[in-house]
């Protein structure tokens, strides 16, 4: 058997976070709780309402239904917009003589 419906929940908003670089602050802030909540339904010890799945997947730009479906399907929907930009490194050949990698 697979994952639960909230363990791919909790998969998918993990997964989202990831790719946007969204931290439980700036994921609580949008929900209008505190970071420890968020952390707490993150870790399964408190659960995460069908208001918080409207909340997260609006904020996210995507179909609740895509948030429910687990952490493949909302990542694949997620709008590139949204995703974090992390700079790529610089390879040692293309470093410039002398330069300290």
């Amino acid at each position: 058997m697979g994952m639960s419906s909230t363990e791919r929940l909790r998969a998918a908003v993990a997964a989202l976070m990831q790719l946007t670089g969204d931290t439980q602050a700036s994921l609580a802030a949008v929900l209008g709780v505190d970071q420890t909540q968020v952390s707490r339904r993150q870790s399964g010890t408190a659960a995460w309402s069908l208001d918080d799945c409207d909340a997260i997947a609006a904020h996210y730009g995507i179909d609740v239904l895509d948030l429910l479906a687990g952490p493949t399907r909302a990542c694949e929907v997620l709008s590139a917009d949204r995703r974090r930009t992390v700079p790529r490194r610089r390879a040692a050949a293309d470093a410039p003589k002398g330069a300290r990698q």
